[in-house]
């Protein structure tokens, strides 16, 4: 080193001095990037597809056993043992969101009931309810909560898992009505890691982190349990104490009158039309969303419910001082126009909800409740004047 300097002048000298402090400083911060990035990839391919957030090993439902329980929430049919297992619980619901970088979703295929709604900008979100199905179902990308999907959640006296939520003081502010009703609340903000995780690797592609939050039905079961909310909550009081179950058949296959629904919610959000194509050899709607066969990640199978019900209710804008005025309101109370396709036929009538916690129905224009075909039952509430072509 003292040779190297021996024939400089001293600006030559801390020439030298910086150039080689800057090449140290290079090599350490490639050295200490290439250490984090390893151990950044480690552990997200822990959160990946099998790491230790995943699912658990809990089993399908013995095919060769009969399968004689109704599920209270679809009628479906199960085995004694799914019974067995949904009876020490009470349903549970999962805010997933439906933005185009969200698709595929995790665990829509696996939901007893799903409720669709725009939840700003003409974006839908859904609201999954988990009650019957026996195998442990990972979900995903959580979101946030929203004010009307309170009004159907209160029906089930069901946990709720979200993550955060409108909370602008007026008539949107999700997150101080959940404190209100006393909602068996199961917000992401005071649970964290390792009930929930973000996988950024979930589609193979980066995607804005707000799209990435995951969980399964076990470990948010486990923590509402945790904190006292099993079938029976602290005093005692089952969750199914005051619930109306919906009347249910079994379904009659058609060939068709009725093969292709189409409906959007807003007009100007083309990404966001839902198309459901009857399939008479299952006797389900296959459903196409922004022009795409829509998938679960899961399972990578189109999501194909056995019941579509549209509601036609009222929208209006929050006003709560929000950016944008983004918030929503629906008018979910009352009653109004639905249309229910089930069998490949269409039944119109009307839905009736008289108030928060009351069981939502279905009536015909005779005035008699309409029986639903066992099985997923998808609802999607759209504006009051949107053309639905069927």
């Amino acid at each position: 080193m003292n040779s190297l300097f021996a024939n400089l002048n001293s600006t030559q000298r801390k020439l030298v001095i910086v150039i080689l402090a800057i090449i140290v400083y290079v090599i350490s911060a490639a050295g200490s990037y290439s250490l984090f990035a390893t151990n950044k990839q480690a552990a997200l391919g822990g959160l990946a597809g099998g790491g230790v957030p995943s699912p658990v090993a809990q089993g399908e439902e013995d095919p060769n056993e009969p399968k004689n329980s109704e599920c209270p929430l679809n009628g479906n049919m199960h085995t004694q043992k799914a019974k067995d297992a949904w009876v020490v619980r009470r349903p549970l619901a999962v805010m997933i969101e439906n933005h185009t970088e969200s698709r595929p979703q995790s665990g829509l295929t696996s939901a007893d009931v799903v409720y669709e709604a725009v939840a700003e900008g003409g974006i839908t979100r859904f609201m999954a309810m988990y009650y019957c199905v026996l195998p442990d179902v990972q979900v995903g990308p959580v979101r946030s909560a929203r004010t009307y999907y309170l009004d159907w959640l209160s029906e089930y006296d069901a946990l709720y898992a979200h993550v955060g939520g409108a909370n602008t003081p007026g008539p949107a502010d999700a997150l101080g009505q959940i404190i209100k009703y006393d909602i068996k609340d199961l917000n992401q903000f005071s649970i964290g890691f390792p009930t929930f995780w973000r996988d950024y690797q979930r589609l193979g592609h980066p995607v804005a982190t707000e799209h990435t939050m995951y969980s399964t039905t076990q470990k948010l079961w486990a923590i509402g349990e945790k904190r006292g909310w099993k079938a029976a909550d602290e005093a005692g009081i089952k969750w199914d104490a005051k619930f109306v179950p919906w009347k249910f058949a079994d379904g009659k296959p058609n060939s068709g009158q009725i093969a292709k629904i189409e409906v959007p919610f807003w007009e100007s959000q083309a990404d966001y039309k839902v198309v459901w194509n009857y399939d008479a050899t299952c006797n389900c709607y296959k459903r196409d969303n922004g022009g795409s066969p829509h998938k679960d990640l899961n399972k990578d199978v189109q999501i194909q419910p056995k019941v579509v019900v549209v509601r036609f209710q009222r929208e209006s804008p929050a006003n709560d001082g929000y950016e944008g005025n983004a918030h929503r309101l629906y008018g979910n109370k009352g009653q109004g126009k639905a249309v229910i396709f089930q069998n490949g036929q269409a039944i119109t009538g009307k839905w009736q909800k008289a108030d928060r916690v009351s069981r939502e129905k279905f009536i015909d224009d005779a005035g008699k409740e309409i029986q639903l075909v066992r099985g997923q039952i998808w609802l999607q509430t759209v504006p009051d004047g949107v053309k639905v072509i069927y």
